[in-house]
Formats: C-alpha cells, structure tokens, sequence
C-alpha cells in the first residue's frame, strides 16, 4: 500500500485531521459515491507502519497490508438525532464497503461483543438522550489489519500528539507574579494559568502527548479502550469535585441556596446522571471480558495486551464503585435537605400554634360577648324577661362540648368495653372446665398445670 507523501510523524506524533466525506479525492481503485449528509460527522484515517510512524490517509476503508495496519474513527455528532438518523450518517461513510449488519452492530444501543461477517465487533452504547453529558457510546470493528470505530462526540486523549511537547514535562511557574523591591518579576519556568491548572486536577492519567504510537493492532484496540475507561474517569472525578464543592457551600447554610436546591431538584438530577453512569460502566464490564476472551484467540493480539485488558477491566470495577459511593453521598445529602425542609415546615407551625393559643381565648370572649341574646353579664341588659337567654345559650355551648368529647372519647372506651367482656368470658370458661375436670376425674384441685 502507498503511503500519503509528506513528512513521516515519528513517537506518537499527530495533527487531528479533520476529512469531510467529499474534501479527498478517492483513488481510481476505490468506488467513487457522493455522500448524503456531507459534514455532518467528524472522519479522521490513519495508517501506522509498525515501527512507531503513522500518517494520515484517504478515507477509503482499505485494511493495511504486511505490517501495516489502518485506523478510521467516525465521531457522530452529540445534538437531538434519533438513533436511526445516526444510523443513516453511518451509512453514508461507510457503505461501501460495509454491510447493514456491521452498521447496526456499530450503531445499536446495549452491550455487545461478537463475530460479524469475519470481524470481532463490541460496543458499550448506552440508552439515553444524544446530547447528555451522560450518554456514551463507543463501537469497534476490528479485523487483523484494521479498526473501525465510531464514537458520541470527542472522546479525550484519543488521539497522539509529540511527548516533546507535553505539558506535564516542563517545569510551572505560578500566574501570579512575584514583586521584589517594588519591582515586578516573573518566575521562571513555564506559567500555568488557573483555569489550566483547574483542568489538570480533574486528570488522573496522562494526557495525549504520553500516548504510546501503537505498533500492533491490539495495541490500538487496547489504547481505544483506555480512552473510555479515562473518558468515564474524567466525568466521576468532574463529580466528586461537583459535590465537594456543594457540600462546602451547604456547610456554610444559607436558607436561599437551600430552597433553590429543592426547588431545582439538583440532587435528584444528580443521582439519576450517577444511574446513567452505573449503566454505562456496567455495559463495560460486561463487554470487556468477552474481548479479551475473543481476543486471547487471536494469533495476531499479543499476551502483554491481554494483560493491559485485565486491568481496565478492574479499573472499571473500581470506578463503579467510587460512583456506587457518589450515589450514596447523594443520597445523604437529599436526606438532610429533606429533614430541613420538614423542620422548617414544623417551625412555621410551632409559630401558628403560638398564635392560635394567643388568639383563641379572645374569639372565645368576643364570641360569648358578642351573643345577641339578653342576660349577657357586664352589658347592662337587666330586662327580665330576657334575663335566661344567656344562660341558656351556655348550657347549649356545654352540651354541645359534651357531645364532640363523647364522639372523641367512644371509641376507645368501646375498645375497653370489649377487652373487658373477652377477659370476662375467658374467666368464665376457665372456671367451668376446672369444675368439669373435678367432676370428671374425680380427684382434688391441684395447683399448676391442668392436664388436657
């Protein structure tokens, strides 16, 4: 196979390209098909030698021969698409030369690893809507001499940049500068601004410039598999400082974040993002057994590859349960904001209770005051022909009282009544069959136990 001409990328050396399915012009071999949806998804072609060099190529889907070996990525667009719209973007970059099974191994959701036509297929692709920050997907089709992936949007550290040029190598300064004398002079070394420096925290590996230029197949397949297990690392760690950060401020109080907390139902959110996230890792765990089961066969997948897998595979078990404890811390905050907001509901009506205490007594004396009725003390109604009136409307006042206490009190002085009667009949039969056993057996009572 020839090889683009330009200038050879040694030790990881790479420049994403971007190819648009009709900015290339196809060799006279290759079928030549205008595309549908041009630019409507991301394509990048890759040919590596063997020996550490890769170069861009034309995207015609042709595997690599001898040593060679060749890599095109699909990154489909994160927006409102239904999976079959994804499904037609596939299509259109990559039949020919696939078939309509290998588009829909590549494209379907759920867990999958498995023969198609020849080709180890798996993909971890998780329901849900295509612009969340919580939905993943990735796919693979891997033969000897090729890789096809496609994947929901950039996944980090995917690609290969020089190590000369990594930032991790050189030594930092701060961004601030230091004054001496009343002079302004800056430290050296290189200066790393804060929101870089905020970015580098939420890494827990290297970032591209480290990336190893694979030699072999399997090592893409088990770089590919890194870049997800790191993709999902990124979003657990972007969470743990997420609820640190709330937590920090929920420590501090504040009745107005509080209520716009639970009015905005963040935590709930959050846990629901978190099972999406479980979902996802899930997926992972139970694909990446079966590829490196399938891939163990293979003649052309190496033994260290096989034990690269191995610990993914117990980097996902970790990672499910650090979000496993998220989830839990979640679940804790939600309590507390839950008991606050009942103490504060609780609150409101120990100031109400107070209230109607205060103001109970006097809409009771207005009330008995304010009875149109005669014989009503301290008004000067000494009429006696009216004279009863006030003291009849009282007795009616305490009949009436009488009667809601009967209504409150009956049923549990009927619940007594009955306890009563059921012990009084269990007294009863107990004393009769004592006198039939005498009559009967004919011998003295005797304390203790009745023989039955």
């Amino acid at each position: 196979m020839e090889l683009v001409e330009g200038k050879p990328i040694k030790d990881g050396e790479m420049e994403e390209l971007e190819i648009s399915p009709g900015s290339i012009t196809p060799p006279s071999a290759a079928p030549h098909f205008r595309t549908r949806f041009p630019g409507m998804v991301r394509q990048k072609a890759y040919i590596f030698d063997g020996l550490g060099k890769f170069y861009p190529k034309e995207w015609d889907l042709v595997e690599g021969t001898g040593g060679e070996f060749c890599w095109y990525h699909v990154e489909l667009p994160k927006g409102n698409q239904k999976l079959s719209q994804s499904a037609q973007y596939l299509i259109d970059v990559l039949c020919p030369p696939l078939k309509l099974q290998d588009i829909l191994s590549l494209v379907s959701n759920g867990p999958f690893c498995g023969h198609v036509d020849g080709a180890l297929v798996f993909r971890v692709n998780s329901a849900g809507p295509a612009n969340s920050d919580f939905t993943f997907r990735l796919a693979a089709r891997v033969t000897e001499n090729s890789v096809i992936t496609v994947s929901l949007g950039r996944v980090p550290r995917l690609g290969f940049s020089p190590v000369g040029e990594s930032l991790l190598s050189e030594i930092p300064s701060v961004e601030s500068p230091s004054y001496f004398s009343g002079h302004r002079k800056e430290s050296s070394g290189i200066v790393i601004r804060e929101h870089v420096l905020e970015f580098l925290l939420t890494m827990n590996h290297s970032e591209e410039a480290d990336n190893p230029v694979p030699h072999t197949v399997s090592n893409l397949v088990v770089h590919i598999i890194d870049s997800h297990v790191d993709q999902l690392q990124d979003v657990v760690t972007n969470l743990e400082m997420e609820l640190d950060s709330v937590e920090l401020q929920l420590d501090k109080g504040g009745f107005t974040l509080k209520k716009q907390m639970l009015d905005d139902r963040s935590f709930p959110k959050m846990h629901l993002n978190l099972q999406r996230l479980l979902q996802v890792i899930a997926h992972g765990e139970a694909v990446f057994p079966r590829v490196k089961e399938k891939c163990s066969s293979k003649h052309w997948f190496a033994s260290e590859d096989i034990s690269a897998l191995e610990e993914l595979i117990g980097c996902l078990r970790r990672l499910k349960e650090n979000v496993g404890f998220l989830a839990n811390r979640v679940t804790a905050i939600q309590a507390g904001l839950d008991s606050w907001q009942a103490e504060q509901i609780n609150r409101k009506l120990y100031y109400l209770s107070i209230l109607s205490i205060i103001f109970l007594p006097l809409s009771i004396i207005t009330g008995v005051f304010g009875m149109n009725v005669g014989g009503v003390p301290w008004t000067g109604q000494d009429d006696p022909k009216l004279q009863d009136g006030f003291r009849n409307v009282i007795i009616l006042c305490l009949g009436m009282l009488l009667l809601v206490l009967l209504c409150f009190i009956f049923p549990a002085l009927y619940n007594r009544f009955v306890a009563w009667q059921k012990s009084r009949s269990i007294k009863r039969s107990w004393s009769l069959n004592r006198s039939f056993l005498r009559r009967t057996l004919n011998c003295p009572e005797r304390e203790g136990y009745l023989r039955i």
